[in-house]
């Protein structure tokens, strides 16, 4: 009998054997938390990664969420999405997950939020539902997002007393309503004529403006724009609505060292061209510039929002419903030397100039800044950074290298001809006039020319660099605002060298350094200069001439005002200088810019110090001229 064998299965045991076995490996599968947690990630990943179609596609209506999604992203424009998961939980065909979102928002600081995603199980793979909650899950149907940008109040500037400098101010845009113009070319001479605004240009950005859109000409502060008002007032397509912006007392006021703010400086979120939607816009796009600009962050803050849920129907009057915000961070203010008396009287003093005129102050003894000026006709940046043969302005620091090798005192007698020759170049003092023989303060008083050249011929080549260091020129001062610290050079011989004693060869300086120079002396211990309260020193201290070189140097300036170049002054309390006269160009005669340099002691505002110059003045005497008006002021 042979032996016995199971009985093979049939085909359709094998095939319901198949069946039953089916159903069981794929629910092991399929309701697994890490095919949820898988299915959740995708979703995710795909809409911070700014793939709305790949994040539709992983939900139960891709229509619908890619609606969802859209909407969002205008929602929060620019905003970046970050994500994390969380805890997942699986009951039979559906699923939680749970997430952190963490929304980057432009201009605005990040807004984070723990949400719940919702899965079904589909028929291949798990699915997000595609409802509002999944953006976030106090979001429901016929409901959106609004984000509201919320700014802090600008910080101040202040002057030395904590004083803000810039305060709300009414201003009119001076501006053209299409709508309204009926002769553009007239419109735009009339315009031009009283504002000084190119007719050409107002023409140009009129055509250029969509229709219904306010162009704008120009912004005046209320007195300014009274004072035009009869000649626009009543043009056809002219209007004027008014605003507040925060300004300095001046259009002019220390505007080298302050700068100016821009437009939208009260509103740095503006309206988009595109969409009308809010944008951030930064400080150099503002006009911003000085401190204004450099300090713009600290200014400014922090700006805050709010997210609220509101309503798509435009045409309810649901307010929404605040579901997360930060509050915005004030700005901290920032705190100047600069002392508006002093910085009143500087700008009334060139405001009196025809030709562009500057005058820096600074304190004795801190450096510190306190008026910077520069009247309408001037490029204001050259009161700090401008760079300017200062001529016999040169002098001071000529006669400290001399005293400083003793090669002469006060009272040496030193020959002052009208004529030198160097080199065969002739040199001249001013109409070559002819002192004969005089003692070193007479020649330093009335600015020979010859003297000084004969006697510096007998320094060493780099004695006038090393003297003019000693005060801080040169240095590489480390400012918010630059200021251009003077060049002197070390190795120039002959004629050069001659030239660079008297102011000029290759011998540059601005306002504010010849300033500095002039406290240095007055105080006995230059300093480095200071735009801001409490900021980083700009440089070490530079090291002075020494005291005795100081004892012998106050005198010589005190007599150029005493009974020299600058007798002008003589009335205005007790006050030191030096005039200079400086050539340039190509002219012959040569153009030439105007100088005073110097100091004043126990004036109305204590001991200040300060420079002037105005360009193509011709002689030294507008340069005391305008030093008179300022003195006079205080």
């Amino acid at each position: 009998m042979p032996p016995w064998t199971p009985p093979r299965p049939t085909l359709a045991l094998a095939t319901a054997l198949l069946v039953v076995s089916v159903p069981v490996l794929g629910a092991c599968s399929r309701n697994s938390e890490g095919d949820v947690r898988d299915a959740a990630k995708s979703f995710l990943d795909a809409w911070a990664g700014g793939d709305t179609a790949a994040a539709a596609r992983a939900t139960t209506d891709p229509d619908a969420a890619t609606a969802l999604l859209e909407q969002t992203a205008t929602d929060l424009p620019d905003a970046v999405l970050s994500t994390e998961l969380g805890s997942v939980t699986v009951d039979g065909g559906t699923a939680t997950v749970g997430w952190t979102a963490t929304w980057d928002l432009a201009a605005a600081p990040e807004w984070s939020y723990e949400s719940t995603l919702r899965l079904a199980e589909g028929d291949e793979e798990w699915q997000v539902v595609a409802e509002p909650a999944l953006v976030h899950p106090e979001l429901g149907e016929g409901q959106h997002l609004e984000l509201t940008r919320r700014l802090p109040d600008r910080a101040a500037i202040t002057d030395a007393t904590g004083v803000p400098l810039f305060t709300p101010t009414e201003v009119v845009n001076v501006g053209i309503d299409r709508a309204q113009v009926t002769d553009l070319a007239t419109l735009a001479a009339g315009l031009s004529a009283a504002t000084g605004v190119a007719a050409d240009e107002i023409v140009a950005d009129v055509e250029a403006a969509p229709e219904g859109q306010f162009v704008p000409v120009i912004t005046l502060r209320r007195p300014d724009f009274e004072a035009i008002r009869a000649q626009v007032f009543d043009l056809p397509g002219a209007v004027f609505p008014t605003d507040t912006r925060l300004l300095a007392p001046t259009p002019r006021f220390a505007v080298a060292l302050l700068g100016r703010v821009g437009a939208a400086t009260a509103e740095v979120i503006e309206e988009s061209e595109d969409d009308g939607s809010p944008r951030y816009v930064a400080g150099d796009q503002l006009g911003l510039s000085g401190l204004q600009r450099v300090f713009q962050e600290q200014l400014t803050g922090t700006p805050g929002f709010t997210v609220s849920v509101v309503s798509t129907d435009e045409g309810t009057a649901d307010t929404g419903v605040e579901i997360g915000g930060v509050e915005p961070a004030p700005g901290e203010p920032l705190r100047t030397p600069l002392v508006p008396a002093l910085q009143n009287a500087a700008d009334a003093a060139v405001a009196g100039q025809q030709l562009p005129t500057h005058l820096v102050v600074v304190r004795p003894g801190s450096g510190e800044i306190l008026a910077v000026s520069s009247n309408e006709v001037a490029d204001a940046s050259n009161a700090l950074g401008g760079q300017f043969p200062p001529g016999s302005a040169m002098k001071t620091i000529t006669a400290t290298a001399l005293l400083s090798a003793g090669a002469v005192t006060p009272g040496t007698p030193v020959p002052c001809p009208g004529t030198t020759t160097v080199d065969g170049r002739e040199f001249e003092n001013q109409d070559q006039f002819d002192l004969g023989t005089v003692p070193f303060t007479e020649a330093f008083a009335q600015s020979c020319n010859t003297t000084f050249i004969q006697q510096a011929l007998e320094l060493p080549d780099g004695a006038l660099a090393e003297a003019a260091g000693a005060y801080g020129v040169g240095a590489d001062w480390k400012l918010p605002v630059g200021i251009f610290s003077g060049s002197v050079p070390a190795d120039s011989t002959g004629t050069t060298k001659a030239a660079n004693a008297i102011g000029q060869g290759e011998v540059l300086m601005s306002p504010a350094q010849l300033a500095l120079v002039a406290a240095g002396i007055a105080s006995g211990t230059p300093a480095a200069p200071v735009e801001v309260d409490g900021a980083d020193p700009a440089g070490p201290a530079p090291a002075g001439p020494g005291q005795p070189v100081l004892d012998s140097l106050r005198p010589l300036m005190r007599q150029v005002v005493v009974s020299g170049t600058a007798s002008d002054l003589a009335d205005r309390g007790d006050v030191f200088g030096k005039t200079g006269t400086a050539e340039y160009g190509s002219n012959t005669p040569p153009d030439s810019h105007g100088w005073f340099m110097g100091y004043q002691l126990a004036g109305p505002q204590g001991d200040i110090a300060f420079a002037v110059l105005v360009e193509g003045g011709q002689s030294s005497s507008a340069a005391v001229a305008v030093t008179d008006a300022f003195l006079g002021g205080l």
